[in-house]
């Protein structure tokens, strides 16, 4: 093989599996901060209603 085609060698890329698994990191911590902020939202909202009341 010359030294032209040696360089030409396709080398397989491994990250499709490392890619996959930091989106589902990804989109565990995005779902974990809407429910944190939902229930932050939720307790303001009971809180002033029963200041209210």
């Amino acid at each position: 093989m010359t030294r032209k085609a040696a360089t030409e060698v396709i080398v397989p890329r491994q990250r499709h599996r490392a890619d996959l698994l930091g989106i589902a990191y990804l989109g565990t911590i995005g779902v974990v901060m809407v429910a944190w902020i939902a229930g932050l939202v939720w307790a303001s909202i009971a809180f002033f209603d029963w200041l209210v009341s």
